[in-house]
């Protein structure tokens, strides 16, 4: 099946060149494409993607995936800050009230966009926190997530929170390598760390907590000087993470962060629309976040490297601007509690009796995060979009 051209007579020429499902798609950016243009792509996309919610990719003859490592924070977070002395934490009801099993510490009301993943390239069905202590060695082999709730690029997100910094990370991932090589040797070891796909999620936090919640960096730092700052981090962890051996690498950009509900009511004025300023340094970072990743790519000796910006910000602000056309009713405000500032701790017990009864009518679950159902509609298009760059 192929994509036809897109035209919207009123906003300019809108053209998809024709693809194949399982080849590369891609959004149009914001210099290229109208808000309606987006909008009939991504409509186009989840009837071709998501069609009974049953969507699974289509590799290259020939490639398989034996493993998804995942970096990152909340959003990619399965349980790794359960133990950790911080208040990023979500292991606790109403978190996983549509998880089998209940809360894990996943910041979802059901899977997180890490799961999918694993289950879109026929891996399995949920990545484990590697700091859970009932991790068996199939769960090792098969993948786990060093994610910790809170984290950043900016090295005093883990600070301010206690999570693990993008070093501790690391540092994680060195200890995963010797313990599958001492498991299964260093033959199938050095397959699985060189074949595996490796997810890369951070930024947001920088954004939303860091940047705009406290004065530490605002007060030395305009946008472009702090994109500038953030992307330097960002580009210092892939050259690592490559030098550890990770080779086919998709690095999520940064969302439409000023539309998530927390930050409507933080920044949105009495209207709670979304915060323009938030937004506006996402944009910011997002271009400088893919040019670095494409001077990565072409500029420095990375032979053999897979390296993708992966963009949710017009996927998720289409699925917003058309909800209705998915079945959700409710875009600026969260499932949990009042839905309007509720995250972490503040999404608890005594959050439940406000809670709303159907979180798959609310693209938000809680005050910063996604629901199940978001997630489940935009983690296929993505991965669709760029599926031929991993290999």
């Amino acid at each position: 099946m192929s994509l036809p051209s897109f035209i919207n007579s009123e906003e300019g020429l809108c053209i998809i060149r024709e693809h194949k499902l399982h080849e590369k798609m891609i959004f149009l950016s914001q210099s290229q494409a109208p808000s309606s243009c987006r909008a009939i792509i991504f409509s186009f996309l989840v009837a071709l993607c998501c069609h009974g919610n049953e969507a699974a990719l289509v590799l290259p003859n020939n490639e398989t995936v034996p493993a998804v490592l995942v970096f990152g924070d909340s959003i990619v977070d399965p349980g790794n800050n359960n133990n950790l002395n911080t208040i990023a934490k979500s292991n606790f009801p109403p978190y996983g009230r549509d998880f089998e099993g209940g809360p894990t510490g996943r910041f979802s009301n059901g899977k997180v966009p890490s799961d999918l993943i694993a289950e879109e390239f026929g891996v399995k069905e949920l990545v484990p926190a590697y700091l859970d202590p009932s991790l068996q060695l199939e769960d090792l082999l098969t993948g786990v997530s060093f994610a910790s709730g809170a984290a950043g690029y900016d090295p005093i997100a883990a600070k301010i929170s206690n999570v693990l910094s993008t070093s501790d990370q690391l540092d994680l991932f060195e200890q995963y390598k010797t313990k599958i090589k001492s498991a299964v040797g260093e033959e199938r070891a050095a397959t699985i760390i060189s074949k595996a796909i490796y997810i890369v999620v951070f930024g947001s936090n920088d954004v939303a907590n860091i940047y705009f919640g406290t004065p530490i960096r605002r007060t030395h730092y305009d946008f472009n000087s702090y994109t500038d700052f953030t992307v330097s981090y960002a580009s210092k962890f892939l050259q690592e993470l490559y030098g550890l051996g990770a080779r086919r690498i998709g690095v999520l950009g940064l969302p439409p962060i000023g539309c998530v509900p927390s930050q409507r009511t933080l920044g949105g004025g009495p209207n709670r629309d979304c915060y323009k300023g938030e937004n506006q340094l996402a944009s910011l970072y997002n271009a400088k976040l893919s040019g670095m990743i494409d001077s990565l790519r072409t500029s420095l000796n990375l032979p053999g490297t897979k390296l993708i910006f992966l963009d949710i910000y017009y996927p998720l602000l289409s699925l917003i601007q058309n909800a209705a056309k998915y079945g959700f009713e409710v875009t600026n405000k969260g499932c949990c509690g009042t839905g309007l500032i509720e995250a972490s701790i503040l999404c608890n017990p005594l959050s439940i009796p406000k809670s709303c009864p159907d979180a798959s009518k609310y693209v938000f679950w809680d005050g910063y995060h996604p629901s199940d159902k978001a997630y489940k509609i935009l983690v296929p298009i993505i991965l669709n979009m760029h599926l031929n760059e991993f290999f």
